[in-house]
């Protein structure tokens, strides 16, 4: 079995900043992409951004310039550093990572339970 937890969600004012962290444990043999992805009451679910083992990134057009993803290859877990927080960032964020849990076997996407970020005068 394979888990990702995720952790650092929470209440922050416009123009503040959050750091959402994610680990993955369980039977893993390798990870491959990790990322972050969010919704928005009413809105479908969204990339935010992904980081391959390579540490290659991928962000959105809106996270761009304002958060960091971050991976730890080691303790396979990733940051999201989030900076210049808006309003319109409010949403659950979910942790994704595609993972191969045996030599041989093809790699499965499995999620987090989501972490609320709230951003709000």
């Amino acid at each position: 079995q394979v888990q990702l937890v995720e952790s650092g969600g929470g209440l922050v004012q416009p123009g503040g900043s959050l750091r959402l962290s994610c680990a993955a444990s369980g039977s893993i043999y390798r990870v491959n992409d990790m990322g972050w992805y969010r919704q928005a009451p009413g809105k479908q679910r969204e990339l935010v951004a992904t980081i391959a083992a390579t540490g290659r990134t991928k962000y959105a057009d809106s996270a761009k310039d304002r958060f960091t993803i971050t991976r730890h290859n080691f303790k396979n877990t990733i940051d999201l550093q989030m900076d210049g927080l808006k309003p319109e960032d409010t949403a659950v964020y979910t942790c994704n990572a595609v993972i191969v849990t045996a030599w041989g076997s093809p790699d499965s996407e499995y999620w987090g339970q989501g972490t609320q970020v709230t951003v709000s005068s």
